[in-house]
């Protein structure tokens, strides 16, 4: 039978891109969470998944404003994915952090690779985990490197020229 560090190994195979879901607290602050746990869904809506443990602080934000947006990081920002990794109380409050709102009032992290302002249209509860699906109802894409994640480490891309 496995076990959860098997579980942990296993995943550590697995090279994903570096996203910060961002979401508002009720008094308009902005709050953050690294994360590897996304992916897309449909193409028609277009629709995304977060994963997001219950014992975030992410969590209940997401679910009463049913809203979030995904940002993914370029591979010059692993000291902002270093900070929303950290729990909020061990954060450095004079971090900081340049966004840009979008007209629906999402926090997109200036320099990600690409932003997606969601609206969440269904969810789904998977042991310590919800599964959020959001409709994208805004994109913004750059052409930055990507930030990449394997085995408990950072990354960055090389592609390879013919």
């Amino acid at each position: 039978m496995p076990n959860e560090q098997d579980f942990k190994n296993a995943w550590g195979k697995y090279a994903s891109s570096v996203s910060v879901i961002t979401s508002i607290e009720p008094g308009g602050t902005v709050h953050g969470m690294a994360a590897s746990d996304i992916s897309s869904v449909s193409l028609d809506p277009m629709l995304v998944l977060v994963c997001v443990g219950h014992n975030r602080n992410s969590h209940p934000l997401i679910e009463s404003s049913g809203r979030f947006a995904i940002n993914i990081m370029s591979d010059i920002q692993e000291d902002i994915v270093l900070h929303f990794a950290k729990s909020a109380e061990h954060r450095d409050p004079d971090f900081e952090i340049q966004y840009l709102f979008t007209s629906r009032g999402a926090a997109f992290i200036e320099g990600a690779i690409a932003q997606m302002d969601c609206r969440v249209i269904d969810q789904h509860t998977a042991g310590d985990h919800t599964i959020f699906i959001g409709e994208v109802e805004e994109i913004k894409v750059a052409d930055n490197q990507p930030l990449l994640y394997y085995q408990g480490n950072f990354g960055r891309f090389n592609p390879k020229n013919d």
